[in-house]
This record gives structure tokens, C-alpha cells and sequence, in this order.
């Protein structure tokens, strides 16, 4: 079904969408481990506020004292991940996807907000490969890795076997060290769910042994209103056999696992995920959890662990019974999209822990994310308050000059940072090299 909303009543709907009555403050402690969970709000409309885009000019995002950052790439086509390849080449994920039909009209008016904030460039549907030849730190070659992709988003390499998770497939291309183009068309390795594609985005990474590959499915809908027929194989990690293409089930219960990465010391898979909307700006925190084997988290019959979302029919008390909280809040509604861990070559300050990719917010009046974060950790667990590291894409006058995606450390000592809002890779590092 199709719903037209009046041009004349659209003022009237956005007021709508301010006005809940709710307190924007951000609580202080929605961070960590026990993050402050404050009763459920709903309205008429959830709130609504997207910065609307400006451009960066002569500025540039803010790094701690010590580090700078350059853009290395310009004019992408809606870049969204990153891989830093052996020999020090970046490949770049290009595109946008989805199909989702609207259900209600303020999906439609939903829709309409959040697509104020997007980049106006046509989805790039490939694979750009950046190339630094002298080891100035300028990324002097950007060239088409790869094109004629459906939505690629994850990439890993596992010995000569480059993966690439389209919305709707994972494939496979060969891969020789320093080739700067796909020597063929790739070949599927498996079928990914992609029926409605509510959350498209096929977040991925590869196991510590190259035996398989973790592939992170969002689910189609906020808390299962299309019905949960659709949710099958859905708000879930995968594991995939790289070689043969199947699958099972790793994890369930999670909304819509957004990244992925491998703890280099332990081996163990961690996640980023956006969590559920509509029930009031301080619900429910966006996070980052070790993804443990057969774990269940909580989605859509609860939250936060055992937190019972009363929306979702029929209730099911034994799926929530068996919730697990997740490790880390990062606040609600940042839309963390990227993940990755550092490493000593990053600095003393930020040389253990891992880099969160903040998109920002589309549903609270007084925005939040719009930023890279650093959770620091200790003994292998988070351990502290996140710890801004590149901000300045939301500027003081309320406008996005970008919004970050995909993180990737490099393991020479750099930070890349792709912003899909300016169509830009930014790379930070300490400020006694490049």
C-alpha cells in the first residue's frame, strides 16, 4: 500500500515529531556495561531531526592533539567499508541498497526525514582500490577495483580469495598481491537473505583461522510488525565456510549487527549493532558485544537483556528468559555502523582498545554520534568511558558535514575513516609519521 501525505500537512508532521514532551538530554551513565534505562515513551510520531548536509569547505573532522587527518579519497560513490589489503592498498565498498516498502505513514514520513541527511551521489555498486606508491601518506591512485556489485558493504581476504558481501550474495573473487583490478567476474559463494532488505547492509569479517566467515544479517522491521515469517535467517550473525558456502546460524536476538571484527589477541568475534526505535530518544542504546556461539540477545521480545519490549505479539517470556545483555552501550541511537581494534602502532593513548564509527542519529531531536569513539579496554573487556577521537562531522551550526561508516586500523598505525555523507576516506595517524 501506498500513502500520500499532503505537501501542506508536512510542517505539521515534522512539529509533530518534536513535540513528545520528552527530556533529550542524553543520560550521563548510557554508557558501559550498566547503562541507565529509562521507561519507555511513546507517541504519535517518534522524534525526528536529521542535520541537513553542508559542505566541509576548508575544515576538516578534529583529532586528539598528537594525530592529524587528511582525506586520501574524494568523490566516492557512497563508500561505506574499507579493507587494507597486504601490501598497504585500500579497497573500498561502494553503495546503497535496500527495498523495503513503507507499512504505515510515518514510515513514509520516516523515510522522507532520513533521506534529507543522505549524500545526493548514485549508488557506486563496486569496489574502489586506493594506492600510496611512494609511502607519502597521499594516496595518489584511486581506480575501479571491481564493478556491476549488488550493495557490496563487508569485504575480507582470506589467503588468495577476496570476499565481498553484496546484499543479496556473498562472492568471491582471486586476488594476487598488488593487482589493482578483478581479473574476472566473481563467483558465488553463498545466497544471503534479501527479501524486503529492510536493513541491507551485510556486515562481514573472517575467522582468526580463515576457515569461516562471520556475516551479520539485520532483521526487516523494527520489532517484527511485518510479521516474523519474514524474520527467518534474519537478526542474526552467520557463520559461513568460506571455501564450501555453508551456513549456520552463530548468534541470534541481534536488530541489526552493523560490523564486524576479531579481537586480535583472543580470537573472539565482537559486533557493533543498531538497536530498536520509537519508544522515546534514551531507548534502547546502540552497542558493542562479544558475539558468543549460540547466544541469544534479545530481539525483538526484549531488550538490553531481560528488558521486555510489551510492543511485540504475542510475548514469548521463554525467549526473553534466555536474553543475554550485551557487553557495551554506546548510547541510543548513534547508529554505529563500524567497528575495528587497534594496536600499539595507533599510540599509547589509543593503543588498546577499538574504534567505533558513529553514523548519527535520525530519531531525537538533539542528535547524537556523528563521530568516532575509541571504548578503551583492559584484559580483553571494555574498560571506561568511550573517548571522542574524530568529530567536528556535526558542526556547531547543526548541519552534517559528514557521517562516518566503516573503521579500519591499518596495522602500520593509521585510522580509516569512511564518511558516506561527503563521499570521503579520511585517514588519521600519530603526527610524527604520515
Amino acid at each position: 500500500m501506498r500513502y500520500a501525505i499532503p505537501l501542506l500537512s508536512l510542517p505539521l508532521l515534522f512539529a509533530l515529531t518534536a513535540c513528545g514532551g520528552e527530556n533529550q538530554i542524553e543520560p550521563a551513565e548510557q554508557h558501559g556495561a550498566n547503562p541507565t534505562l529509562p521507561e519507555p515513551r511513546r507517541g504519535l510520531l517518534p522524534n525526528m531531526n536529521i542535520s541537513q548536509p553542508a559542505e566541509w569547505g576548508d575544515e576538516k573532522p578534529t583529532v586528539p592533539d598528537g594525530y592529524q587527518i587528511e582525506a586520501i579519497a574524494t568523490d566516492l560513490k557512497i563508500p561505506r567499508q574499507t579493507l587494507v589489503l597486504p601490501n598497504g592498498d585500500i579497497l573500498v565498498a561502494e553503495g546503497s541498497g535496500g527495498n523495503a516498502p513503507a507499512l504505515r505513514p510515518k514510515d513514509v514520513i520516516a523515510g522522507y526525514i532520513k533521506k534529507q541527511g543522505k549524500s545526493a551521489a548514485d549508488s557506486g555498486n563496486r569496489l574502489t582500490l586506493l594506492r600510496d606508491a611512494d609511502g607519502d601518506g597521499r594516496y595518489e591512485q584511486q581506480s575501479v577495483f571491481a564493478n556491476n556489485l549488488n550493495a557490496p558493504y563487508g569485504l575480507a581476504l582470506i589467503d588468495d580469495s577476496l570476499y565481498v558481501a553484496n546484499q543479496d550474495a556473498l562472492v568471491r573473487f582471486d586476488y594476487e598481491e598488488g593487482q589493482t583490478q578483478a581479473s574476472g567476474a566473481p563467483e558465488k559463494v553463498a545466497d544471503l537473505p534479501a527479501v524486503i532488505n529492510h536493513h541491507w547492509t551485510k556486515a562481514m569479517t573472517a575467522g582468526p583461522d580463515g576457515r569461516f566467515l562471520y556475516v551479520g544479517i539485520g532483521s526487516n522491521s523494527n520489532i517484527g510488525e511485518r510479521g516474523m515469517e519474514v524474520e527467518e535467517d534474519r537478526a542474526m550473525v552467520w557463520q559461513i565456510e568460506a571455501e564450501t558456502g555453508l551456513h549456520r546460524p552463530f548468534a541470534t536476538g541481534l536488530r541489526n549487527p552493523t560490523a564486524l571484527t576479531i579481537q586480535p589477541d583472543t580470537g573472539q568475534l565482537w559486533a557493533v549493532a543498531n538497536e530498536r526505535d520509537e519508544i522515546g530518544p534514551n531507548l534502547v542504546p546502540d552497542y558493542l558485544t562479544s558475539v558468543r556461539e549460540g547466544a541469544f540477545y534479545g530481539w525483538p521480545y526484549s531488550y538490553w537483556g531481560q528488558n521486555v519490549d510489551t510492543r511485540v505479539k504475542p510475548p514469548k517470556p521463554e525467549m526473553v528468559e534466555r536474553a543475554i545483555k550485551p557487553d557495551y552501550a554506546l548510547g541510543s541511537h548513534v547508529a554505529a555502523l563500524g567497528v575495528d581494534f587497534s594496536n600499539p602502532a595507533m599510540g599509547e593513548q589509543f593503543a588498546e582498545g577499538a574504534f567505533v564509527g558513529e553514523h548519527g542519529s535520525w530519531n531525537r531531536s538533539d542528535p547524537v554520534g556523528f563521530k568516532v569513539v575509541f571504548v578503551p579496554f583492559q584484559n580483553g573487556q571494555p574498560a571506561g568511558d568511550p573517548v571522542d577521537f574524530a568529530t567536528g562531522f556535526l558542526g556547531d551550526d547543526g548541519k552534517a558535514r559528514g557521517r562516518p561508516v566503516g573503521v579500519t586500523v591499518d596495522p602500520e598505525g593509521a585510522l580509516i575513516i569512511a564518511d558516506d555523507l561527503s563521499n570521503t576516506i579520511w585517514r588519521v595517524t600519530p603526527t610524527a609519521r604520515q
